[in-house]
């Protein structure tokens, strides 16, 4: 599916959010995403790469093949005048250019988790208390990256993962929403496959290395709202980004050049 999308002088995700520093990173982790989307066809898995920058009082948790993505279609915008060409699967030089646009921030605001999200071309802002899940730590232990590690478990927004976790580097950290652990996890994975996240590289940070957050573009909501929201672009994803911002002109076609428009796009959110 090929899309053609006119933006207008809409910005993309977070571009025109000034960013500050709020945290020195001090060490970086790498993990390789693996998630089903369409739960009727558990055999098509997307992959996704992710970074977890580690602070001294916050983390940091977001896609970094969306972060690659963003950047290049920066310059195309400024290149081309607004106008975007973006290949789906089945268009000539289809690649991953990411699905994952949340950005998690654990411990900003103090005691809160705050997630930055981009749905379409909307932004929106949700802050939540920071909380740990009720782990059962097992003697089970296997080695990552040659690093000692142990089993855990638990059931954490509507799911069961299991993790392990490596004493080794004593942070209570890990990715996405998951920490609490006398540990970093450097693997964890849901009961149904859906969502696995395994460590594949560690590195300290560099010199003044810092975590940036900015949302005065972002509006704030509840979860509830936000999880409304996306079920709504799901429903009609083309139908709520034009709804709601006229300045925008999307035309997707078929691999045989035909109009199409989606809609009930698969839907599976990892908070159930």
């Amino acid at each position: 599916m090929n899309a053609q999308i006119s933006m207008g002088s809409l910005a993309l995700p977070g571009q025109d959010s000034k960013k500050s520093p709020i945290d020195k990173v001090q060490f970086s982790i790498q993990y390789e995403m693996a998630f089903i989307q369409d739960t009727s066809n558990p055999d098509q898995v997307s992959e996704e790469t992710m970074i977890l920058k580690v602070g001294e009082k916050t983390s940091m948790f977001y896609s970094y093949t969306r972060f690659v993505t963003d950047s290049l279609l920066q310059i195309q915008m400024a290149q081309s005048g607004g106008m975007i060409r973006r290949e789906g699967p089945g268009g000539s030089g289809s690649s991953n250019q990411g699905q994952i646009t949340y950005q998690i921030f654990k411990n900003h605001p103090v005691g809160k988790v705050t997630t930055l999200e981009n749905i379409g071309p909307s932004r929106f802002r949700c802050e939540e208390t920071n909380e740990f899940p009720e782990w059962q730590i097992t003697s089970d232990t296997t080695t990552i990256l040659s690093y000692l590690c142990y089993k855990a478990t638990c059931r954490f927004k509507g799911r069961d993962y299991t993790v392990w976790f490596t004493p080794e580097i004593p942070r209570s950290e890990g990715p996405w929403k998951l920490g609490g652990l006398p540990g970093l996890i450097l693997y964890a994975e849901d009961s149904q496959h859906h969502f696995v996240f395994e460590c594949t590289g560690l590195r300290n940070a560099q010199p003044d290395e810092m975590i940036l957050y900015g949302a005065d573009t972002y509006e704030p909501v509840s979860r509830a709202t936000l999880n409304r929201t996306y079920e709504k672009f799901a429903a009609d994803p083309v139908g709520f980004i034009t709804s709601s911002n006229p300045n925008i002109q999307i035309r997707l076609r078929n691999p045989d050049g035909t109009d199409t428009n989606p809609k009930n796009i698969p839907y599976n959110p990892i908070e159930l």
